[in-house]
């Protein structure tokens, strides 16, 4: 096995912080100079940035302008994310520029050696509210140091291991824009004859419910059943079953609150934007359960197709419903049962909506196999990380 030196990565790299100008001067803003937060840290590359500065606002701040070229890390906020910047930028106090010295590292060998100790970054956060990172934190970090070559081969073999991920990340979001799409092309509202179709009230499709959901104590979570929460699912679909949280559950509160596959559930309690979020169950490995920030039913099946139902309640007709009939507070908005049984749902021909339910069907094995792969991908890129910074790659 190679035997690589290691040393602590303060004796190999120039740290530079930074800082915001002052919000309440607006010569300070909208400048020519982008300026960096945690929030641009959305990858191994930062191209752009949400906010820019002015030269004045530089001058009169603790921000400093970096480089191109330089790693730039959260220290603060968002803990293991890790950037190049592709053009000189200013940074806020959040983040950190490292800038290797003496010639001994390559910014990209300490970049994914970053990326590959973005644990050992969350464990070590401190803070009461926000975690952060001490400059002595990174400057005791001790990191391999092999010849620059073999830098450039591992940095090398990593990036190709890493576009692979990003080609796949690709694929995933246009297969996401298959169903959105398909519903559009089936039932949009260019299609003429849907003007002949008759609209019916939710309440009158609905079979059983609706029911709100169970309210346990947070004492009661850590183990047990699997409760489906309001974080679990998005634009009509559970994203993981497998990562729903547990809770002890009697065997009454599991036979009146347990899911069954075809069930359809609709965030009840929540901030306006995600208010009537909702989900179509789908199979379930054991008893799961669900939260009383949610409503539950089921639909009659001789009359609408559970699948072209939650699609529909992905529209923008529906969520304007649900908006117009939300009662708000100071910090967050609601929605009753009879808000949602006297939703207007259009209803077409029962064959066509089934046809709709059937090409989804398909769609959905095909995003499964592409999630696999997904998997597979990120597991030999970390793989990968972890062989090449205990000189094993």
């Amino acid at each position: 096995m190679k035997c690589w030196p290691t040393k602590p990565l303060g004796e190999l790299v120039d740290f530079l912080g930074g800082g915001t100008p002052r919000r309440d001067c607006a010569k300070y803003w909208g400048g020519d100079i982008p300026w960096a937060s945690v929030k641009d840290l959305q990858g191994q590359s930062l191209d752009t940035t949400i906010e820019t500065i002015t030269d004045e606002g530089l001058a009169n701040s603790a921000s400093n302008l970096i480089p191109e070229g330089t790693v730039i890390i959260a220290s603060r906020v968002g803990l293991g994310k890790v950037a190049i910047n592709r053009k000189p930028v200013a940074i806020n106090q959040d983040l950190k520029a490292l800038t290797p010295k003496n010639g001994e590292l390559l910014p990209r060998f300490l970049l994914q050696f970053l990326l590959s100790n973005a644990e050992y970054f969350e464990r070590a956060g401190v803070g009461a509210t926000v975690k952060g990172l001490t400059l002595g934190d990174y400057q005791k970090l001790e990191i391999p140091v092999p010849p620059l070559a073999e830098q450039e081969r591992i940095v090398k073999l990593l990036d190709e291991a890493d576009e692979l991920r990003k080609l796949r990340a690709q694929a995933d979001r246009r297969s996401a824009d298959l169903i959105p799409a398909l519903f559009h092309e089936m039932f949009g509202e260019s299609t003429a004859i849907q003007k002949q179709w008759p609209t019916h009230l939710l309440g009158g499709l609905i079979a059983n419910g609706p029911q709100n959901g169970l309210y346990k104590h947070s004492s009661s979570y850590g183990d047990g059943v699997p409760i489906l929460r309001i974080d679990a699912f998005y634009d009509g679909e559970v994203e993981d079953l497998s990562l729903l949280k547990r809770l002890r559950a009697t065997q009454g509160e599991i036979i009146n609150y347990g899911l069954n596959e075809g069930d359809i559930v609709i965030n009840r309690v929540n901030s306006p934007e995600y208010l009537g979020k909702s989900a179509l169950i789908p199979a379930l490995a054991e008893p799961t359960v669900f939260e009383s920030n949610m409503m539950r039913f089921t639909v009659a099946a001789d009359v609408i197709e559970p699948g072209y139902l939650i699609r529909f309640l992905q529209t923008k007709e529906a969520k304007r419903h649900i908006l117009g009939r939300a009662k708000h507070s100071i910090n967050q908005s609601s929605i009753n049962q009879e808000d949602v049984k006297c939703m207007p749902i259009i209803v077409p021909p029962l064959p066509l909506q089934q046809e709709f339910a059937q090409r989804v069907s398909e769609i959905r094995a095909l995003q499964a196999a592409q999630a696999a792969s997904r998997k597979q991908t990120e597991h030999l890129f970390q793989s990968m990380l972890h062989r090449a910074f205990n000189q094993e790659l």
